[in-house]
Parts: structure tokens; sequence; C-alpha cells
């Protein structure tokens, strides 16, 4: 009598955490400069005029380079760097943790398109509480406004809990929260779809293909659909607060009517290609880092992963 493979134990929760911080600082290491001017373009609001104004992504990168230098690119990477490794280690550790918590709720071995849009959208909203801090400071490191006020990374904590207290930190905290939920129920959702797609791996090479294409079709997925809300959070955090006003950006569905009304629907989308051009490929490189330093631990922890 024939008998079958034992499927392989799954592997613990610190190899899906370490996974995910190894692709994290390799994407962010890849494609920051990106980043900064699709922060750069989001904030740039219909009063910008002149040699203030960025016509495009690639006007952009050649006024920065060219009036602030090229390390103005990388200005404020301190924070994301930082970041990068628990903020990804929290997004695929969090992703294999919901997977397991609502399959067995449902009482399923297998995962399902609606179960794997659930799960991504939950690891999102549990990222966005990691990420808030990090990302408000690099914000305001990033913007050329504001730059010149803080010193770096630790300077900008220092005032802003100064000015607002230690909860100043969490500033943005509901648009950052449907940012991820948005992003990763996109990108997770499209793997498991685009997965299914795409011609049965016969090999190792094949598997990595297979995880990049599905990957970067995630990332852009996802970008496409949370942009609106990352132009909003970029806003909202590079407002200082000041007592006795509201700030003219405060929550995220209503701040969006409002760039609306003030700069067309269009303005939701500012610096969309150097987001999908850092996230799409992004989105490939972290699938296929994770794939890689997994298969190492399974390799490292023996027949019972494998």
């Amino acid at each position: 009598m024939a008998t079958t493979n034992p499927k392989p134990k799954a592997l613990p929760f610190y190899a899906q955490f370490t996974a995910g911080a190894v692709a994290g600082v390799t994407e962010l290491l890849c494609l920051y400069p990106l980043d900064v001017v699709k922060t750069r373009m989001q904030l740039q609001t219909a009063s910008a005029v002149g040699a203030d104004r960025y016509n495009g992504m690639f006007d952009c990168f050649k006024k920065i380079i060219a009036n602030e230098g090229a390390g103005r690119l990388y200005r404020g990477i301190v924070p994301p760097l930082m970041l990068e490794a628990p903020k990804r280690a929290v997004k695929f550790a969090a992703n294999d943790f919901w997977a397991k918590t609502y399959k067995n709720a449902f009482g399923t071995e297998q995962m399902s398109q609606g179960l794997s849009v659930l799960t991504g959208c939950t690891a999102g909203a549990t990222e966005s509480v990691v990420v808030v801090p990090f990302e408000l400071v690099k914000i305001r490191l990033q913007d050329k406004a504001q730059s010149h006020l803080y010193k770096g990374p630790m300077d900008v904590v220092n005032k802003i809990i100064k000015a607002d207290g230690v909860m100043g930190l969490y500033a943005g905290m509901e648009s950052t929260f449907w940012r991820h939920v948005l992003w990763n129920g996109g990108y997770f959702g499209c793997i498991f779809q685009v997965r299914g797609l795409l011609p049965k791996a016969l090999n190792k090479g094949e598997e990595l293909r297979n995880n990049f294409i599905s990957g970067a079709i995630g990332g852009f997925v996802g970008t496409a659909i949370n942009t609106p809300a990352d132009v909003v959070k970029s806003r909202i955090q590079n407002t200082p607060k000041v007592k006795g006003t509201v700030p003219k950006y405060n929550w995220t569905f209503p701040s969006m009517a409002l760039i609306v009304r003030e700069e067309g629907a269009s303005a939701l989308y500012k610096g969309f290609t150097p987001k999908v051009l850092r996230l799409a490929p992004g989105g490939g490189v972290l699938l296929l880092v994770v794939e890689v330093v997994l298969e190492q631990f399974r390799t490292f922890l023996g027949p019972p992963y494998k």
C-alpha cells in the first residue's frame, strides 16, 4: 500500500518574523529614493508655483538633486530603516498568524480568495499600529519645507513629544490604518489569485519566478487601492498641531473629499508613479526574499519542516 508524505510542519513564528525583516530591509535599501519623491509629490498642493513645483516624477528627481544634492534622496532613511525590519516582520508574521487563526475559526485547511483578503486586511491593521511613529518622523524629514527644523530623527521625536505629548507620535493613526488595511488586503489577496493562474512551478527557480511575479502584481494592486489614503496620511502627518485651531486634514475620508474639491480627483493619486515603481517590484522583492529566507530555515530545521 502506497504511503503519502506527511505534510511539512509549519515554520515557527521567529522564522516568519526574520524572513519579513530581511525582506523589508532589502527592499528599502534598493528603492528608498522613490519614496522620497513620492512624499514630496503628495505634499505638494495647488499653491506650489515656480521652482518649488514638481511637474512629475522626473522633474521632482531633477530638482531635488540640483537644489539639495543627491544625498537628499536618502534624507529620512534612518526611521524607515529602523522600522523596516519590525514592520515587514510584523506584516508577514501577522499574515501567517491570522491565516492560521481564520482557518481554524472557519474549520478549513485551505485558503480561499476571501480568506486571503481578510487575512491581509487584518495583518495590515496589526502592522499599522507599529509603523505610525516611524512614518511620522520620516514624513517630517522628507518634506523640504520642514526638514530644516530638525537635526535628525530623535530631534523630530523630542520636538513632537514636547509640543503634543507622547500621543503626538500617533498623529495620522486612522489614515495609516486604512493605508495598511487596503494595501495588505490587495497585496495578499492578489498573490493568492495570481499564484493560481500561473503555470505550476516544476523546480525551485520557477517557484521563485512565480513568487516574484505574483508579489509584483500584488504590489501594484495594493498601491492602486491605497494611494488616496496614503496621500491623506502624508498631509495629516506633515501638519503640526496648533492649539485652538482645527487641522485642515484630519480624518481620512473627509480629507479625501476636501482634496477632490480643492485640487480635483487626480490629486488623490499624487506620487502614484514613484510609489508604484517602488511597491510593484518591491512587492515582488519582498515575497521573493521572504521565500528564500524561509527555505533556508526549512533546510536548517530539517525534515519536519520540509
